[in-house]
């Protein structure tokens, strides 16, 4: 499948909303990191904004401390998520197991 070709108005607007779409996700991180939200939120109130539910899961587990690849990749793998999904892909069930898996193992060392 071939994408039209876009002008060079429309090309500096997607690049404009692909960087503010960076800056939602690096300042979500951000506060994952510091505490001030949780995954809950996350994956149950504010996947309603765009940039928020194009976010891998996998990179929202490794913006909370103490956890990275590997530790991301056993939570999903113990949830049964594939590595592959992103917040706004993730049904009913996994998240409430996420959330579970996370409340029972806390994740900092």
């Amino acid at each position: 499948m071939s994408l039209k070709p876009l002008s060079d108005s429309e090309r500096t607007q997607a690049r404009e909303k692909a960087t503010a779409a960076r800056a939602v996700r690096a300042e979500l991180k951000v506060k994952l990191k510091t505490g001030e939200t949780t995954v809950s939120e996350v994956v149950n109130g504010m996947s309603k904004d765009e940039a928020v539910s194009r976010l891998k899961v996998l990179d929202l587990l490794k913006a909370l401390p103490g956890v990275g690849e590997v530790r991301a990749a056993g939570i999903m793998n113990d949830v049964g998520i594939a590595a592959t999904r992103r917040v706004r892909g993730l049904g009913v069930h996994q998240r409430q197991a996420l959330i579970e898996h996370l409340a029972k193992q806390d994740p900092t060392p």
